[in-house]
């Protein structure tokens, strides 16, 4: 079982780590108190429903005594039994700043009074027992999206993204998808539609799928729809995303529709992990 902590000065990216985190699967909870978390821990090993990966965000607004007791309390969790480990986000003071500026955020330690580079000051001594235990990371020149990456990076020791790919039939007469980052049109194809034997059946059944195999259009269309999603889902995948909806149309959303979503499902699944189907407009 892995937990990791993720910890840090105020502006420097935590949340943004636990949403990295919790795309790839982790199970997040942010600004535990450090007193709870020897109980989050047992819950993690010996609850009904245990959890293999969590991760958890402690900042400043713990109380310093708890702060001094960490690299004990960390000891502990580790010798239950967990993987444990620590990752302080950190930044320069001068781009903590002009983060706070920008955001017109307050620093959780500006209640205590001071100005907001005395809060920075003051955020860091208190810090300072779990940064010594941590592994550190620099968001200073980051973007969010690089943050995350570098996150995910560090945690999956460079896994591949575990982006979602749902491949969504529908039909154009009940409306284009809203939800869709691809729509591809399949109404130029022949439509097994006007084949009275084929009407009542769908895009799953065999017959229709021989039919539509048969026509060389459909043999272009597919391999078309394969190299582009197989040359641009990974840049899609490195923002990084935790998801894509690739919609494909026909008029009634039963037959082309349907068959092209199965037949790319079952494409993608021999490489990736995470490929769903959905017929919208399949009774």
């Amino acid at each position: 079982m892995r937990l990791i902590i993720v910890s840090g000065l105020s502006g420097s990216g935590k949340t943004s780590a636990l949403q990295a985190l919790e795309d790839v699967d982790y199970y997040c909870i942010d600004n535990l108190p450090l007193s709870l978390l020897s109980a989050f821990a047992a819950q993690m090993i010996g609850g009904v429903r245990r959890v293999q990966r969590a991760a958890v965000g402690i900042d400043a607004r713990n109380l310093s005594e708890d702060f001094q007791q960490f690299p004990a309390l960390i000891e502990e969790l580790r010798g239950s039994g967990l993987s444990c480990e620590i990752l302080f986000l950190d930044a320069d003071d001068k781009t903590l700043i002009k983060r706070f500026s920008e955001t017109r955020r307050k620093h959780p330690l500006t209640r205590l009074g001071g100005s907001l580079a005395e809060a920075i000051g003051q955020e860091r001594r208190l810090l300072e027992p779990m940064a010594a235990n941590a592994t550190r990371l620099d968001t200073s020149q980051l973007t969010i999206h690089q943050l995350r990456e570098r996150v995910r990076e560090r945690v999956e020791k460079g896994a591949p993204a575990r982006m979602s790919l749902l491949l969504l039939s529908f039909a154009y007469k009940n409306g284009i998808p809203s939800d869709a980052d691809f729509v591809f049109d399949l109404r130029c194809l022949p439509n097994p539609h006007w084949q009275t034997e084929l009407r009542p059946l769908t895009g799953r059944d065999q017959a229709v799928a021989r039919y539509l195999e048969a026509q060389p259009q459909v043999t272009r269309m597919y391999q078309a729809l394969c190299e582009f999603l197989q040359n641009w889902l990974p840049q899609y995948e490195s923002e990084p995303r935790s998801y894509m909806t690739v919609a494909l149309g026909c008029t009634g959303g039963r037959h082309r529709s349907v068959y092209f979503s199965e037949k790319l499902a079952d494409h993608f699944r021999q490489t990736r992990d995470n490929v769903l189907v959905r017929h919208r407009d399949l009774a």
